[in-house]
């Protein structure tokens, strides 16, 4: 099962490809119940404080309204619904435009997720992100223009980039000099592999 997180942030609508389809969940993280209603997305579960929303709406199936006091953000707790209820991949909508301390929480999550051996990626419109430990994936050609391969380690070690406009065989990145950003696919897809180290890989298109 696939479920669908909405949480807040800006997003391009008419950019996201990404829709659910029947048998898909869509639980909303406070006021990300916005970003559903502006993708005309009906919403099984909302979930928050509703700080930021501010009113609670009753066209919802279920609502789950919890303390503002907390130890997880509405974003976490919606992904938690989303594993608990059965979901094999879950795809976050919006969640990194607006204040960067939600943006850098929001992409934690993905990490977290991998830990939770769950298919993942946060998409708004002009970005698609994935998080990458110790392997690689495949990215097919698409409406993104851009690719970037961002470390959050120290350094990552042996990475490869195969089908880019700047290729990359067995590189080392440091965090502090990130370099591998702004390629392109050049054919049909291109490989990243890391063999060890985490990385954020970002597909962004200009709009």
């Amino acid at each position: 099962m696939r479920a669908f997180v909405f949480s807040g942030g800006e997003i391009l609508p008419e950019y996201i490809e990404e829709r659910p389809l029947e048998g898909d969940i869509v639980i909303c993280a406070d006021s990300g119940y916005e970003n559903a209603q502006k993708m005309g997305v009906k919403i099984d579960v909302l979930v928050g404080d509703f700080d930021s929303l501010g009113v609670i709406p009753d066209d919802v199936g279920e609502v789950l309204q919890v303390p503002a006091e907390k130890n997880q953000t509405d974003t976490q707790l919606a992904v938690d619904i989303a594993i608990d209820r059965g979901a094999e991949e879950i795809i976050i909508i919006a969640s990194t435009g607006g204040r960067c301390d939600h943006a850098l929480s929001n992409l934690a999550i993905l990490e977290y997720l991998h830990a939770k051996k769950k298919i993942a990626y946060i998409v708004n419109g002009q970005n698609r992100v994935r998080f990458v430990r110790d392997s690689g994936v495949i990215l097919v050609r698409s409406q993104y223009k851009y690719f970037s391969v961002i470390t959050l380690d120290a350094v990552a070690k042996k990475v490869s980039i195969e089908g880019g406009k700047y290729p990359l065989k067995n590189a080392k990145l440091e965090r502090g000099v990130q370099f591998a950003v702004s390629n392109e696919i050049t054919k049909n897809a291109a490989l990243i592999t890391v063999k060890k180290g985490s990385v954020y890989v970002i597909e962004s298109r200009d709009i």
